[in-house]
C-alpha cells in the first residue's frame, strides 16, 4: 500500500474517532484513536528502520 493511502486511512480513522467522541460513543472512539496511534507509530518505525538500514 502506498504511503499516501496509509496516511489517508489513518487520518480517516482519526476523524471518525473524533465524530464518535462528539456523539458520545466513547468506547468506539477510544478504540479508533488507539488504532490510529498504533498504525501511525508502526508506519513511522518502519520508515526509520528502512532509512537506518540504507545509511
Amino acid at each position: 500500500m502506498n504511503d499516501l493511502y496509509k496516511d489517508i486511512l489513518i487520518g480517516l480513522v482519526f476523524i471518525i474517532g473524533l465524530f464518535g467522541f462528539v456523539s458520545g460513543e466513547f468506547i468506539i472512539s477510544s478504540t479508533l484513536f488507539a488504532i490510529a496511534a498504533i498504525a501511525s507509530n508502526v508506519s513511522v518505525n518502519r520508515k526509520r528502520s528502512k532509512a537506518g538500514s540504507i545509511a
